[in-house]
Parts: structure tokens; C-alpha cells; sequence
């Protein structure tokens, strides 16, 4: 394994850089904190001057690097990529900027990978082109979606409609005020094998049925402009050709949806992460109590040092994983993937919990990024799946090493 960066990630890491510090550090702040103090009938509003700078980031090349195919985006591989998202991580616009942010991007591979022609065309373009934004509905309020076989929102064929009814919450995107498609997944055949019971539906959000009822908080915070909805589908009635893949796909196509998926949210977080060591330590050297810096108070040290070492492991963990599947395939990979998602948000929720500590009051306040980036990583923890349920899978893998399968499961 050789992590060092391909000559064509650093040259594109090297520009993403450039670009951040020249156009979105210095704005950002500002715009951050005038995006959580806006009337809330504005807050889903996306300001002018984010427009502007996609446009910016587009005629540079800087646009879909995530995307490992030359005609639509970069090219690069998820080895390549996980830099580039890591530096994205460390400001809460740039992965938007460059049109990398979730969920577009996971909802982008689906079209690209399993897509029809015809939904290529639709919805696949307007997004790659950063013209629509889209949401994926997946979650729901009534059940205990860490097992996701427990979906009771149903996507039933009749004839050549496909007929959609349920409630799906913590839809992000769902806020864009150009959020023009979801991704629904839902139950078709409950007579099926329990991994072909499920579909994938390509929803225009304007279509008949379609309600976004509320927008939710994340720990208090509304993550505008793209926010979280819990979205109701009732009697919703689309061509069968909406079905991404044709029916009882869905499992199938949620993992490869979530393997790269989880790579970026990780990457992502790391770069958070360092951010959030980088005003730790800019904190602890400048600030002082009892007559001594807060670097030399209390163990802090220990701390900072604590920190770096966790951030480093947590980087090499993510990107063996991206390695992996680049070289072999996810299914080589289904340990790690996990593993990445249960070390990762866990990690950066106490290198951040550090950070807020050495700022005192003022970390828990909006004077600083500090509180939101915690209560992103603790919402990791749960998104694409618990702790608990990531746990799991890497045990079932251990085990099954030394024991029959069945015993493996639990």
C-alpha cells in the first residue's frame, strides 16, 4: 500500500486549496453566521454569493471531483478523491462550491451507475451541471430504520405505474428551494428474498402526494441552506420507468451507494476534525489563566497530542479502505467500510468536545464553528447506519474467520 498522493490528486489538491483559502475562508464565517440569523422563511435560501462562486469553481475544473469517470468528473479514484474531500471538510461551504456535497453525490453514482438513458438525461445532467439539487428517502419516524427491512413505506407496481406511499424524515436536501428530485426507497415485494424485496424511485418532488411537512433540527441546529425534511408520499403515482435498476434493487444498490459514500464522510469529518485541533491549539497558546498559557494548564497537552495521533490513525484506517476498494472491489472491503464509520465520527466528535473545552463558553456559543461541527459528528454516528450496526458487521467479519457462518451472525 502506498498512500502517497498520485501526481494528478496533488495537482487537484493543490488547486482546491488555492481556491478555499483565496475565495471561501474569508467570507465564510460571515456567511455562516448570517445564514443561522436570516428570517427562517429565508433560511433555505442559498445566498447569491455561493451561486457565484459554483460558477467560479466550474470554470476552473474544479466541479464533480468526486465522480471516478473522465467525461462527467474528475476521474479520480477514491484513494485520490479522499484528500480533496478531507480539505473540503475543514470549511462548511466548500464541498457545495465544488459540487461534492452529500447527498447529491451519492444520488449522482446511483444515476451514473445504474441509471437509465432516460433518467440520465432527466435527472442525472441537471445535477452533474449543479442546476437541480436532489434528497434521498430513506429514514423513517415509525420504525427502527437502523434495519433497514424494516421500511414500511411501500413503492407498489400496478400495471406500468409504480404507486408510492409513506413518511420518510431526516431527508437531506430536502430544504433547497431547488430540490427537484428524491430518491425513495420503499417496500415492493414483501414476498421476496429480504434483500429483493426493495426499490429505488426517482420522485419529482412536485408530483401530486409529495409534502415536505417539516424541516428538523440536528442538536438545535437547522444545517441550512439544505436542511433536513420529513417528507409524506401519499398516493404518489409515477411511470414504472421511475424505478432506478428496475424492481427489488434497492439493497443491491444502496451499497454501492454507501461504500464511497462513507469514504467521503469520513474524509470529510477528518478535515474537521484537524480544523478543530488547528483552534485548539491556537487557543491554547494564545489564551492564559493562572498566569500560564492554556497549553501548560490541566493536561492539555496530553490532549493535543492525544488528538494528532487519533487523526492520523483515523486518515491511514480510511484510506487502506478507499485502497481497497479501489484495487478490489467493495465487497473486499465491507470490514473496513465499517470500521471507517464507527472510528471516524467517534473520533472527531472528541477531538472537536477537546477543542470546545479549551474555548470555554465560548466554544459552546455560534462565535465560533465548534458547537456545529460537534453536533455534525455526532449526527455521523448515526447516518449511514449507528455505531451499533457498523459494530456488528465488522464482528460477524472477525468471527467468521474461526467459526461457522451461522454462528458468525449472532
Amino acid at each position: 500500500m502506498n498512500f502517497e498522493h498520485s501526481e494528478r490528486a496533488q495537482e487537484y489538491l493543490e488547486c482546491v486549496d488555492a481556491f478555499i483559502r483565496e475565495h471561501i475562508e474569508g467570507p465564510e464565517e460571515e456567511a455562516r453566521v448570517q445564514m443561522m440569523e436570516v428570517d427562517p422563511a429565508q433560511r433555505w435560501s442559498p445566498p447569491p454569493e455561493l451561486e457565484a462562486l459554483k460558477e467560479k469553481a466550474r470554470a476552473e475544473g474544479l466541479w464533480n471531483l468526486f465522480l471516478p469517470d473522465e467525461e462527467y468528473g474528475a476521474g479520480l479514484k477514491n484513494v485520490e478523491y479522499a484528500p480533496l474531500a478531507e480539505r473540503m471538510g475543514r470549511s462548511f461551504l466548500a464541498s457545495e462550491i465544488f459540487n461534492c456535497s452529500a447527498p447529491d453525490t451519492g444520488n449522482m453514482e446511483v444515476l451514473f451507475h445504474f441509471g437509465s438513458d432516460e433518467q440520465k438525461e432527466r435527472w442525472l445532467k441537471p445535477l452533474l451541471a449543479g442546476e437541480i439539487r436532489s434528497a434521498f428517502c430513506m429514514t423513517e419516524p415509525a420504525v427502527a430504520s437502523s434495519d433497514a427491512t424494516n421500511m414500511q413505506a411501500t413503492a407498489i407496481v400496478e400495471g406500468d405505474e409504480v404507486v408510492l406511499n409513506g413518511v420518510k424524515w431526516w431527508s437531506t436536501g430536502a430544504g433547497y428551494p431547488n430540490c427537484d428530485v428524491a430518491i425513495f426507497m420503499a417496500l415492493t415485494d414483501p414476498s421476496a428474498h429480504k434483500y429483493a424485496q426493495h426499490s429505488m424511485v426517482l420522485v419529482p418532488m412536485d408530483s401530486p402526494g409529495v409534502k415536505v411537512d417539516r424541516m428538523l433540527t440536528t442538536m438545535g441546529y437547522w444545517d441550512e441552506p439544505s436542511g433536513h425534511g420529513e417528507v409524506s408520499f401519499t398516493d404518489v403515482r409515477l411511470p414504472v420507468s421511475s424505478i432506478i435498476g428496475g424492481p427489488g434493487r434497492a439493497f443491491e444498490i444502496a451499497q454501492s451507494r454507501l461504500g464511497p459514500g462513507r469514504i467521503h464522510h469520513c474524509m470529510r469529518l477528518i478535515g474537521q476534525a484537524e480544523r478543530a485541533l488547528e483552534l485548539a491549539c491556537k487557543r491554547a497558546t494564545e489564551r492564559v489563566a493562572f498566569g500560564k498559557p492554556l497549553a501548560n494548564l490541566g493536561g492539555n497537552r496530553e490532549r493535543i497530542a492525544e488528538a494528532r495521533i487519533a487523526i492520523e490513525q483515523a486518515r491511514l484506517l480510511v484510506l487502506k479502505c478507499a485502497w481497497l476498494i479501489d484495487e478490489k472491489g467493495l465487497m473486499s472491503a465491507l470490514s473496513e467500510v465499517s470500521q471507517i464509520k464507527v472510528a471516524v465520527p467517534n473520533m472527531a466528535q472528541k477531538v472537536i468536545d477537546m477543542a470546545i473545552q479549551l474555548h470555554g463558553g465560548g466554544g459552546l456559543s455560534n462565535d465560533f464553528p465548534l458547537a456545529a461541527m460537534w453536533a455534525h459528528a455526532r449526527t455521523l454516528r448515526l447516518a449511514d447506519g449507528p455505531d451499533e450496526v457498523h459494530r456488528g458487521v465488522v464482528a460477524r467479519i472477525e468471527l467468521a474467520k474461526y467459526v461457522d457462518r451461522d454462528v458468525a451472525k449472532g
